[in-house]
């Protein structure tokens, strides 16, 4: 083999096949630099093997679905239940039959790159997205189990270019007369949840940012609303905002403290 150890580098990038014939001839060659070149295409193809695979173990619950003659499957989840401010977001997406994004998980275990690009390429491929928000006031009013299960229905009414006729949701059942199934820890399980959970996430970090310019002592767009430490002393410096959630206990013993 004639071609430069660079050359052979950038060969090899366009190889996908464990048999192409010009891997197996780098194989052969016993030039260290390309021995190297082996092993890193070796280590980055088994890691793209695992996440195939991956990805097709979280599409069993939709190939199931599909085999019963359900076409329109919508996954759903949530985020921010947990936050001490800021609103509950819940997305419903509804992806093609041929929609693939090996690495697609639980948006918690994703990196915000990584998480930004898949967001984008799920909103540019996807059948229908639906977005749902649920103010702090609101879920001091409905509680946040039932603040959530709002935010899940208007994501489903966000609905505009397709109706689903079967929803897969992360952990909880909803009043709708659509055949539903509850999975728990769904974002990690099928594929559909977790492309909602990248969206929902991405949308309500995007809102934090925005929110952390109006109110720049608290650092929302860095904590997004949970109770870390710098948030709890930003309450206890800077008092509560209309965007925090009185009947948690941590705001809800800010406001006793200052009330005396």
């Amino acid at each position: 083999m004639n071609l430069t150890a660079k050359e052979i580098e950038e060969k090899l990038s366009a190889i996908h096949d464990i048999n192409d014939p010009f891997f197996l001839a780098c194989q052969k060659d016993e030039r260290k630099t390309v021995q190297k070149l082996v092993k890193k295409w070796l280590k980055q193809y088994e890691k793209e093997q695992q996440l195939r695979q991956q990805f097709q173990n979280m599409c069993k619950y939709e190939r199931a679905l599909k085999e019963k003659g359900f076409r329109m499957l919508a996954g759903i989840d949530e985020v921010g239940r947990g936050c001490l401010a800021g609103p509950v977001v819940a997305a419903c997406v509804i992806l093609p039959d041929e929609f693939y994004l090996p690495g697609l998980t639980d948006s918690k275990k994703i990196s915000k790159q990584k998480r930004e690009e898949f967001f984008q390429y799920i909103m540019d491929l996807a059948v229908d997205v639906g977005i749902g928000f649920v103010s702090a006031k609101e879920i001091d009013e409905l509680n946040i189990y039932n603040a959530t299960k709002k935010a899940m229905l208007l994501a489903i009414d966000q609905l505009k270019q397709a109706k689903p006729d079967h929803l897969l949701i992360d952990a909880l059942e909803l009043p709708i007369n659509i055949p539903q199934l509850s999975i728990i820890k769904g974002d990690e399980k099928s594929i559909t949840i977790a492309a909602s959970s990248c969206v929902a996430k991405v949308v309500r970090d995007r809102y934090m940012e925005e929110l952390g310019k109006q109110f720049p002592e608290y650092g929302f767009e860095r904590h997004v609303g949970y109770g870390t430490k710098q948030h709890l002393e930003a309450i206890e410096k800077h008092g509560v905002t209309e965007h925090h959630r009185k009947s948690f206990a941590p705001v809800q013993d800010a406001l006793n403290f200052v009330n005396g």
